[in-house]
């Protein structure tokens, strides 16, 4: 997919089409992201209408993330090969159109086949979507561009159950699909004409890499979600053994490539890539066990409905949104590591107030702890973006916008089934529902401690060669 005039990014854009250009990227980025959730609300819809049981519709949400998280690095690595913005336009296409399929749907297997392909050209968004920004935006401004795709990625997040419900509460659940089909369109559009060509590289893809790469984490993330389900031990256990057999081979096969499609030599090479990697999962299993959590609680302790629960939730992803832009700002002119310390501090501090909530807690003393989980979250994550993007170099910009992906669904699958786990072992009343919630928020507070610390990791002198040969490659 190309056109006779593509604008050059050597640094950046020029402001007019920089801005038509972050307007393509954010409508495509926030319909994968929005996705990603948008199916919940419908599931026991979709489940009566199609005859099938609640375990088989979970396959609906199931089958998009799968799919997402299999295909990122490899579709990384082919962005890097024949250029970001060719892979970002075909995924944009096939999302589209995958997205037409799932409206038709008139059977489960349609829909879960329809919902695969709105995966894998999702992945194709979110695989280059960082690469894009930094050929986007100049180098002394990246920072700013990463806050603005941060705000778009929380606000899609945040939105997801409530344009469910609206889309719902006034037509049938294909529409949730069939709406998306004119922003991919406009989207595609936008895309040819205003994302900037990108350097290719000169390696071959390796379809075996790609191959391992499925199988490990495909694996992985069945095993986990067979945790959190209940699945016999044995069929669990020989899931994740299985995986890391298979992670292990392809790990060694990604030590013999020039480049490899896991960036194991920018993870050995550059501790800063490494670190900033090593936060992003533990920092967004922290948050996904929050936001997963606290709205069992809410409802079981609490007993608010639905629509109050995603009220009291709200200052979370609102403080986010806020603070996302204001952070990418500073991520131009201050240490990624210093304010992704301060944010994380704050995080776990946010954590830790929610952990130690009263049950009789009113929604304004509720709201303040999630205002510093939000807030925190947000003054770490784009300038941790900005790190991961910038310490990788131009021609592997794809590789680390994938693994940039990769790390924050490999941190939510972890995060999600910790909370499905701990909900499983303390069946009960409201009782247990509250000791699953401490002992779950215990768990993502420890996680946020452990992320600050990797964060503060990055500040060490011998680190600082490193961070600024990032910063002068974004």
């Amino acid at each position: 997919m190309n056109t006779a005039t593509p604008p050059d990014a050597t640094d950046g854009l020029p402001p007019d089409r920089r801005w038509l250009a972050m307007l393509a990227v954010g409508i495509a980025v926030g319909m994968a992201v929005l996705d990603g959730s948008i199916a919940n609300v419908a599931l026991p819809t979709i489940a009566r209408q199609m005859h099938a049981t609640p375990a088989s519709a979970i396959w609906v949400v199931n089958s998009y993330q799968l799919a997402v998280t299999v295909s990122l690095l490899p579709l990384a690595s082919l962005g890097d090969i024949h250029g970001h913005r060719r892979v970002y336009c075909w995924g944009v296409l096939l999302y589209t159109l995958a997205s037409v399929g799932c409206a038709w749907s008139t059977s489960l297997p349609e829909l879960v086949t329809g919902r695969v392909l709105q995966g894998f050209g999702g992945a194709g968004i979110m695989s280059v979507n960082g690469a894009l920004i930094r050929f986007i935006f100049p180098r002394a401004q990246l920072g700013r561009g990463i806050g603005y795709n941060v705000l778009v990625v929380a606000a899609s997040s945040a939105a997801g159950p409530s344009a469910a419900a609206a889309i719902m509460a006034v037509s049938s659940w294909p529409w949730l699909f069939a709406i998306q089909v004119p922003f991919g369109v406009v989207a595609l559009a936008m895309s040819v004409r205003f994302l900037p060509l990108s350097p290719p590289s000169r390696h071959t893809f390796d379809v075996l890499s790609a191959v391992m790469n499925a199988a490990t984490l495909g694996l992985f993330i069945v095993g986990l979600d067979g945790i959190g389900h209940g699945e016999r031990l044995p069929l669990v256990v020989a899931e994740l053994l299985a995986s890391v057999a298979v992670g292990f081979v392809f790990v060694r096969r990604q030590l013999h490539l020039r480049p490899p499609m896991l960036p194991v030599d920018l993870l050995m090479q550059r501790p800063i890539f490494a670190l900033s990697v090593a936060t992003s999962v533990c920092t967004f299993a922290a948050a996904i066990i929050g936001l997963v959590v606290l709205p069992f609680y809410f409802q079981y302790v609490g007993g608010l409905s639905a629509i109050r629960i995603g009220l009291v939730m709200t200052p979370w992803p609102a403080a986010v949104v806020v603070m996302a832009p204001i952070a990418g700002r500073l991520a131009d002119r201050f240490s990624a590591g210093v304010l992704g310390g301060l944010g994380l501090m704050v995080m776990a501090l946010g954590l830790l107030m929610v952990t130690l909530m009263p049950a009789t807690a009113a929604w304004p003393d509720i709201a303040w702890r999630l205002v510093l989980c939000g807030a925190g979250f947000g003054l770490f994550q784009s300038p941790n973006n900005r790190l991961l993007l910038g310490s990788a170099p131009p021609d592997r910009a794809g590789a680390g916008s994938g693994m940039l992906s990769t790390a924050r669904l490999v941190g939510q699958t972890t995060g999600s089934a910790i909370v499905a786990m701990v909900l499983g072992l303390t069946h009960g009343g409201p009782d247990a529902i509250v000791s699953a919630t401490h002992i779950a928020m215990g768990i993502a507070t420890a996680s946020a401690v452990l992320a600050m610390g990797l964060s503060w990791m990055r500040v060490i002198p011998r680190d600082k060669t490193t961070q600024s040969r990032g910063r002068s490659s974004a």
